[in-house]
């Protein structure tokens, strides 16, 4: 199914700042291409908003097993990385051990909660 440019714009207007920077290097990485401002355009705003608050990109990193079951944080990272089991256990077996690295902030509050909701003890940079 073929979107049109009008579900297209809709779909981006619900988007956050955050994710259409996402989107904006997923797009980049796929085709091979550079989104630059034109020469001499002004820098969006919502650009200097989120300098403001600060890093676009960080690192999530495992620290400890804290209180909770290893299991439970092999799945976990498991989940958040796409890793097959056993390179998911050797990574945390590796502490501290970087799980994602280059994610934006609001993905790495996420992962963070599913990390410390089995019990693990994690650090994002």
């Amino acid at each position: 199914m073929k979107l049109t440019n009008e579900e297209i714009i809709s779909a981006l207007k619900e988007m956050s700042v955050l994710e259409l920077n996402e989107l904006v290097k997923a797009v980049e990485a796929e085709f091979g291409v550079t989104a630059a401002v034109a020469v001499g355009g002004p820098a969006p705003v919502e650009e200097e908003a989120v300098e403001a608050k600060g890093p676009a990109e960080v690192s999530l990193v495992l620290k400890g097993l804290g209180t909770g079951s290893k299991v439970a944080i092999i799945k976990a990272v498991q989940a958040i990385t796409g890793l097959g089991l056993m390179d998911a256990k050797k990574l945390v077996d590796a502490l501290p051990a970087p799980i994602k690295e280059h994610i934006s902030p609001v993905e790495a509050e996420g992962h963070k909660k599913t990390l410390v909701d089995a019990g693990a003890e994690v650090e994002i940079k």
